[in-house]
């Protein structure tokens, strides 16, 4: 089985947020577990610079949307996958964020950069010169950025028809995040006038990227069970979920996964002291060296809780800021890593300031800080409003760090509640609370800190959460499958 991967972002290349981390490590899976997995990448300088042995390969494209020529390239990624990026200067070379410009806005030609994306991996279908030794029998895009492949299949025949039509996947990895371009980019992107209505790319009077994949895939996925429930709904669904909701018989939640050659405390480098199920000892020293690092009093019996997160209301933040003054009450310390609104990092930085011992914070990323955060901390918060999958909790149950969730998306589908039931027969993995309010999460939080003053218990929670297995052969073994049954 041959997959063309379409991402536009890859760890470590260029992240952004967690479909960096998916397209590193489900690749590899998927061809351990028997598939021929390409990823095809934008050639921002960060991919060209880090693929292993580049070479040009096919011959020059020249009628990209937006760009006159370009290359196509091939090499190997640090875990040896085979990559394509296309090398258009015009579109990619620019420094920093690849959606954002130097003013913190959207590029004004990102309609552009990534319809030309979905425009190369559509003509793996019919163009023998982009590749001569290799095509693909199933063209898997993610998010919004590669919305177009299956509506360049379907809408441009004359340009994409052939003797092989390989089957196409879209994974929506945040529906919120839609690529929605102004109608007069119609044919500046190559689609024709006619499928800007509703049931095609025209999306409340925008053309709507993601909406276009999920009209023309032949398959749909999301990144767990929980959310592809939800994203029928109103309340989730940001206007699609009419469309998938129509579409639910070739929509799949496949829940993501972690790649435990990166997260694991027992091997992680970027650790002070590496621990196991069977010894815990070593989380003692990374809770003092995180303590040490925020500038917070080296208390041992002081709870630690973390947020490693985009400092938005979507991310339920603001709920945090609600509830940290009654955590630090009860003897409870916090520590926060990250960005997002002006408000909700001016909130935390005040909040460091009342409480300089108890709560400490550092606005941006820095990725070594968050693997040291995950093994010292004793609760990690996640409270969204929504959240597809979620890493962050997975990585927290690696690490013994008890997540604290509110019930959403795979938050729900990952983290075992410590009620009656749960602890009693030894399940209970994490905490959960149902509403978006902060008097819930007050709540949750007095449930955590009763059971983290009980330290037998508290170890049991934590040797469960670190023994789940949530390893990428399952969701590989799953994508296989949905593979098999839209393969042409």
């Amino acid at each position: 089985m041959r997959v063309l991967y379409v991402t536009s972002e890859c760890y470590p290349m260029v992240k952004t947020g967690g479909l960096a981390d998916v397209s590193a490590a489900l690749p590899p899976a998927l061809n351990a577990a028997g598939a021929d997995v390409r990823l095809l990448l934008p050639g921002y300088p960060a991919v060209l610079n880090s693929l292993q042995n580049l070479h040009e390969v096919g011959d020059l494209i020249t009628d990209l949307p937006g760009c006159d020529r370009a290359r196509l390239c091939i090499g190997r990624t640090a875990d040896g996958v085979l990559a394509y990026a296309l090398d258009a200067p015009s579109l990619y070379d620019r420094p920093g964020n690849p959606y954002l410009g130097p003013d913190g806005k959207d590029w004004g030609d990102n309609a552009l950069r990534f319809a030309a994306l979905a425009w190369v991996a559509a003509g793996f279908a019919a163009h023998k010169s982009y590749d001569p030794w290799w095509r693909p029998d199933i063209l898997h895009g993610h998010d919004w950025q590669a919305g177009l492949i299956p509506a360049y299949l379907a809408l441009r025949p004359d340009r994409f028809a052939g003797p092989f039509r390989p089957g196409t996947v879209l994974t929506i990895h945040n529906i919120a995040y839609q690529g929605l371009f102004g109608p007069w980019m119609m044919g500046d992107i190559g689609l024709p006038s006619a499928s800007f209505r509703i049931d095609g790319v025209e999306y409340y009077g925008n053309i709507s990227f993601l909406k276009a994949g999920c009209f023309y895939a032949d398959r749909l996925t999301t990144v767990s069970p929980t959310y592809a429930n939800e994203i029928q709904t109103a309340e989730h669904g940001t206007g699609l979920q009419g469309l998938l909701a129509s579409r639910s018989d070739v929509l799949t939640g496949i829940l993501n996964g972690v790649d435990y050659a990166v997260w694991d405390p027992a091997t992680d480098p970027h650790l002070p002291a590496r621990y196991s199920p069977e010894d815990l000892g070593g989380k003692d020293a990374c809770k003092a060296d995180l303590q040490s690092a925020f500038g917070l009093d080296r208390r041992p019996d002081a709870p630690l809780a973390a947020v490693v997160s985009r400092l938005t209301w979507h991310k339920g933040l603001d709920l945090v800021l609600e509830a940290a003054g009654q955590w630090v009450s009860w003897g409870g310390q916090l520590v926060v890593l990250g960005s997002g609104d002006a408000s909700s990092e001016a909130g935390f930085r005040q909040l460091a300031q009342w409480h300089p011992q108890s709560i400490g914070v550092r606005i941006g990323y820095d990725e070594p800080l968050s693997h040291r955060i995950q093994a010292g901390s004793d609760l990690f918060l996640v409270p969204s409003r929504s959240e597809p999958c979620g890493l962050t909790q997975l990585y927290a149950l690696k690490y013994g760090t008890l997540p604290l969730v509110r019930r959403t998306g795979g938050l729900a589908d990952t983290v075992i509640d410590a009620n009656p039931a749960a602890s009693a027969d030894g399940s209970a993995t994490g905490f959960q609370f149902v509403n978006a309010t902060g008097q819930e999460l007050v709540w949750a939080l007095r449930r955590a800190m009763t059971v983290y003053r009980k330290p037998d218990r508290w170890q049991t929670m934590q040797r469960r959460a670190m023994t789940r297995d949530f390893g990428w052969h399952g969701p590989a073994e799953e994508y296989m499958e949905l593979y098999r049954g839209v393969g042409r």
